[in-house]
């Protein structure tokens, strides 16, 4: 880009950041407690639940992992394919079973504002280990997570306006913190449905002028032969076989949805349930139309740049390439809303997991409401800073464990996604479907899980090949079974069960 370019988006950058930042002192002074920081006040109309759930659930992954994958014609292309399918799957069945259930629930339970928080309450575990290993689990994950955000988002300033590394991490640090600290809950909603819109809109655009670019259907059709290979839409082994490990890899994405800390609060954040099936329908549309355009996205980049050094910097490469320059500081803009959507969440789930869920609930339980506030906004600085360290050195020699963190945005998300999925995914289910279930069982399933799933992310070749969810999940609902069966569970449970599932809230 000339320089005249570059200071249009440039400018473009720094109005969308403006508003962002004042999306956050708007709604500074709307946080009296803690439970409105966390959790809204329960406020949440369908559009904003629905869209800022899914906006903090896709991530920069969407408009960089997911591309980048589909980018490798044409094994990538079917992987990306069927991790789409899983998610929209995913997504589909979290909003119809999970949403309704855990709102009531939240309610019926103590008034639960955080994942750990509703596991305590629902086995009325006084003893406060379950809230610990969750919320201890709920650290080290997002930790990943939101490390991985920030690298994509360095990776961005740093391939469109040549600042170094280092310093574009620090300063993508600092515009997220700004608004997550001030605004919270509501704040990090509002301006997620903002970016969501923003995302929906750039993927769809940049695929329609890709196209014509590409001189439409006899370009498109030149290209797909010039590729000299045979598209399948099943996996396939380098035999020619069916490749069943990465067909349930990519489906298995889908079982990550019910364990997601940053996902599962708008469904306890909406104002009623009788709103969850609008704002149903309008996530699915969202998220069928954005996970298909981005997948041709990552094809046409393909045919486009069939030499790209990084295949997840396509999205970006194609925006410079197609687009004035106007066009495109909008639609790079995108990039940076689909990171900042999704770890501003992040943020604000860490914050809580420290906060209210280990200092007022096992260190401090008399703590003022104002100080456990206070310290969720400086958890947000702390955790900030931890997480940009881990991604602070993008060249770390191989088999270091910089390097092990380093990895590709896609491949940073797929741990961390696995490990919610394994360690929250089944007991949230059971919880909510199995009255029999105890808080023994609830505490090991959330161990065993979340271990396997780090053990298996660990390990290369023959079965560990698998998506780590998948082990992790299976294993953490095996425990959860077999323990709680072992064990009693109290008749206060049952009844409470039984209240919830007749509840109308």
């Amino acid at each position: 880009m000339s320089s005249g370019e570059m200071i249009t988006v440039i400018v473009i950058f720094v109005l969308y950041l403006a508003m962002m930042i004042g999306i956050g002192f708007h709604f500074y002074r709307k946080n009296k407690n803690v439970s409105d920081y966390v959790l809204g006040g329960r406020k949440l109309n369908p559009w904003v639940a629905a869209m800022s759930a899914q906006a903090s659930d896709m991530s920069g992954w969407l408009l960089l992992g997911l591309p980048g994958t589909a980018y490798a014609l044409y094994a990538g292309t079917t992987e990306a394919i069927w991790t789409a399918v899983g998610l929209a799957l995913g997504t589909y069945l979290n909003w119809l079973i999970v949403a309704k259930r855990l709102r009531k629930y939240t309610l019926v339970a103590g008034d639960a504002i955080t994942l750990p928080d509703f596991f305590q309450n629902r086995f009325r575990d006084k003893s406060g280990v379950l809230k610990l290993v969750s919320a201890i689990f709920v650290l080290i994950f997002f930790l990943f997570y939101t490390a991985s955000m920030f690298s994509a988002g360095a990776k961005l300033f740093t391939s469109v306006f040549g600042i170094p590394y280092q310093a574009a991490l620090v300063l993508g640090l600092v515009i997220i913190v700004s608004y997550t600290f001030m605004g919270g809950f509501l704040a990090v909603c509002w301006t997620d449905m903002v970016q969501g819109v923003l995302m929906f809109v750039a993927l769809i655009v940049t695929p329609v002028v890709a196209y014509f670019h590409m001189g439409g259907g006899a370009g498109l059709s030149a290209a797909l032969a010039g590729v000299g290979d045979t598209f399948s839409l099943l996996p396939k082994t380098a035999d020619g076989g069916l490749n069943v490990l990465m067909l349930v890899s990519a489906l298995a994405w889908g079982l990550g949805y019910f364990g997601q800390p940053h996902i599962l609060p708008r469904f306890m954040a909406i104002r009623s349930s009788k709103e969850i099936r609008p704002a149903r329908v309008i996530a699915m549309v969202w998220v069928v139309i954005s996970l298909t355009a981005a997948i041709i996205v990552g094809a046409m980049g393909a045919f486009l740049y069939p030499t790209l050094a990084d295949p997840e910097s396509v999205f970006m490469q194609m925006t410079i390439d197609l687009f004035p320059p106007i066009i495109t500081g909008i639609l790079l803009t995108a990039i940076l809303a689909a990171i900042m959507s999704t770890a501003d969440s992040q943020l604000l789930v860490t914050s809580s997991a420290f906060s209210n869920d280990i200092y007022k609930g096992l260190i401090n339980k008399n703590a003022s409401e104002k100080k456990v506030l206070w310290l969720s906004r400086i958890t947000v600085i702390v955790i900030s800073v931890l997480a940009a360290l881990l991604v602070s050195v993008p060249d770390a020699a191989e088999g270091t464990f910089m390097y092990l963190v380093n990895q590709s945005v896609f491949k940073l998300v797929a741990f961390a996604w696995a490990g919610f999925g394994a360690a929250f995914g089944p007991i949230v289910l059971f919880s909510l479907f199995w009255k029999r279930t105890t808080k023994q069982g609830a505490l090991w399933g959330i161990i065993a899980g979340g271990v396997t799933a780090c053990v298996w992310w660990l390990n290369q070749g023959g079965i560990f090949d698998v998506y780590e969810i998948v082990p992790g999940f299976l294993v953490s609902s095996l425990v959860i079974i077999v323990v709680s069966l072992c064990t009693k569970c109290p008749a206060e449970l049952k009844e409470e069960f039984e209240r919830v599932k007749t509840a109308d809230l």
